[in-house]
């Protein structure tokens, strides 16, 4: 399937031509939206204005690839002319007036360009022997990552987190950020060279229903890497920002195929068992509650990524079933569209999972025994003892472009002596989660050349912590456990997102504090100068006093001498 206006991807020839978003041809456009009223099926003979003749497109374009597409476009505009004409022959409209158009409709070289396109079924078997041929040579196929984010402060930290760990992973392959944004916010975008990018346009408000919804820039972005990158990896590996790489994750090791993806399991998409899986794919008894980190072959993907996005936009809009005892969804706002999406789309493919517990856990989480996880998903708040870090409460600090801030420190893992050897397990985890994302931080800071740390910033990061472990006696502490896989997080303070901005405001201060210092040490200079000139100035004047002084009493003594020399003579 292409949508009329997209460029076809080389060798590919479409089965399906889907024309629900606009498209044009030169000067010549067209768009269903605006016959949403149209009652062009009851006129006799009307027909949707004609698209250019295949000779004009002929002369429009150099590239033959762009120049296939055009020619998709008019097919598509005049099949449905011609369904039309047919259409109204049927009912018994008078015959239409001759026109250069519908004689072309009628012509061999419609025909051609229209002729029926068949499924290939010969050209499959022997591209999955090829590929078959290729992985029994090579162990290790070609892999590529991906994560999508978006143009703020808040994903910036997140990539250098997730960069950071990729980088020591020991992760086959190379990575890309799949950033949303709109061309406003990269104007003013600081973070372009945080990672390798590829840049798609926002999907956060739906350009055509205006839901604001930015989950979908996932699906939406991992499409449009799909259609504009030639990749050579046989596999993908797809993550979230909010993602810590504790070691490589690959097919061979998890046994991904043609039409079997790797995920983890998400048990909480209860959609898959009831009457959501129903109304939203043909093939409910497929629906499998995975997601978070996928590894799809490249071919799955190619077919999968626009149906992803489909299914995403589709759930999205059933806003009947937001109820949490439907999605599973605890705030039934529809926020988990996107992933329903994914297994909605998978389902509809028959994409059959292979579905791994031992990839992924969230921190707080209590792990199973012996498993060595390849990736911390801190989606939600952990903690360990008096600290805790929820990655909500940092959405607008500017961790990044703020010289050696960082999050507040976890405690050291010698202080953990719990007896319990569950908790002791998913505090370390805790702990070393939050210290990647520090490590991350500081080695970002000295890539950038920082100026080295002063007493006073590390007084600020005293502070911080100080700000942050207050209000000790206001502290509520929630727990919560489930049978199912043995949680046990320790929720925090009530009032730590007023501690947190205390201490954001004061990280952004910390450049303000050095030259705040810089500027009194000039103040001082200053002060310094003008007591010197002030002091020379009243020396000075002393001694000019003095001089006057011996210059009138010198000239008193030879007033006096000068009449006593008078009286003498008279």
């Amino acid at each position: 399937m292409i949508y009329p206006g997209y460029t076809p991807r080389i060798g590919t020839e479409p089965l399906i031509l889907h024309y629900g978003l606009p498209f044009k041809v030169g000067n010549w456009s067209f768009s269903k939206l605006e016959h949403h009223e149209d009652g062009i099926v009851y006129d006799c003979n009307r027909l949707f204005p004609p698209p250019p003749f295949p000779r004009e497109v002929e002369v429009m374009e150099s590239d033959p690839n762009v120049k296939r597409a055009l020619y998709l476009s008019i097919e598509c505009i005049n099949t449905l002319n011609e369904g039309l004409l047919l259409h109204h022959t049927s009912v018994g409209c008078p015959k239409p007036q001759w026109s250069k158009y519908l004689s072309f409709l009628k012509s061999k070289r419609f025909s051609e360009l229209t002729k029926p396109k068949y499924w290939n079924s010969l050209k499959v078997e022997n591209k999955l022997t090829v590929q078959h041929v290729a992985l029994s040579k090579s162990r290790h196929p070609k892999t590529h990552t991906l994560f999508s984010t978006e143009c703020s402060s808040y994903f910036d930290w997140q990539t250098v987190g997730l960069m950071h760990s990729f980088r020591v992973s020991g992760q086959p392959g190379n990575i890309t950020r799949l950033l949303s944004c709109t061309d406003e916010e990269l104007k003013n975008y600081k973070g372009r060279d945080l990672a390798p990018t590829h840049y798609v346009p926002s999907m956060n408000r739906h350009p055509l229903t205006g839901d604001w919804y930015p989950a979908i820039n996932k699906p939406a972005a991992v499409l449009h890497w799909i259609n504009h990158v030639q990749t050579d990896a046989e596999f993908i590996v797809i993550l979230d920002a909010d993602m810590i790489m504790r070691g490589p994750i690959t097919p061979w090791e998890y046994g991904a195929k043609l039409g079997h993806p790797v995920s983890t399991p998400y048990d909480y998409l209860i959609g898959c068992d009831n009457i959501l899986a129903k109304i939203h794919t043909r093939n409910p008894s497929a629906c499998e509650k995975v997601g978070g980190v996928i590894i799809m072959h490249i071919d799955d993907l190619r077919r999968f990524a626009m149906l992803w996005l489909h299914k995403s936009e589709e759930v999205r809009a059933d806003k009947d079933h937001y109820a949490t005892n439907i999605t599973g969804d605890i705030y039934a706002s529809g926020w988990i569209s996107e992933m329903y999406g994914y297994s909605f789309a998978a389902a509809e493919l028959n994409l059959r999972h292979i579905i791994k517990s031992d990839i992924l856990i969230y921190p707080g989480y209590v792990p199973l025994p012996g498993v060595n996880y390849k990736v911390f998903h801190y989606g939600l708040r952990f903690g360990v003892g008096d600290w805790s870090f929820d990655k909500a409460d940092w959405r607008n600090a500017d961790i990044v472009n703020t010289c050696w801030a960082k999050f507040p420190e976890p405690p050291d893992p010698s202080a953990i002596t719990k007896g319990d050897q569950n908790a002791r397990e998913r505090d370390l985890l805790s702990i070393e989660c939050g210290k990647a994302l520090n490590k991350a931080l500081y080695l970002h800071h000295k890539r950038r050349n920082c100026p080295r740390l002063s007493t006073t910033i590390g007084s600020i990061s005293k502070k911080i912590e100080e700000v942050l472990t207050s209000n000790k006696s206001e502290r509520v502490t929630q727990r919560s456990s489930t049978t199912t896989i043995g949680r046990n997080v320790e929720h925090m303070d009530v009032t730590r997102q007023q501690a947190v901005e205390r201490a954001t405001d004061t990280v952004s201060r910390v450049h303000g504090s050095k030259r705040l210092a810089r500027s009194s040490k000039m103040w001082i200079f200053a002060v310094w100068a003008i007591s010197v000139v002030v002091f020379l100035l009243v020396i000075s004047m002393f001694f000019s006093d003095r001089r006057r002084s011996a210059s009138r009493s010198r000239a008193s003594r030879s007033q006096k001498a000068h009449n006593l020399t008078m009286k003498q003579t008279v």
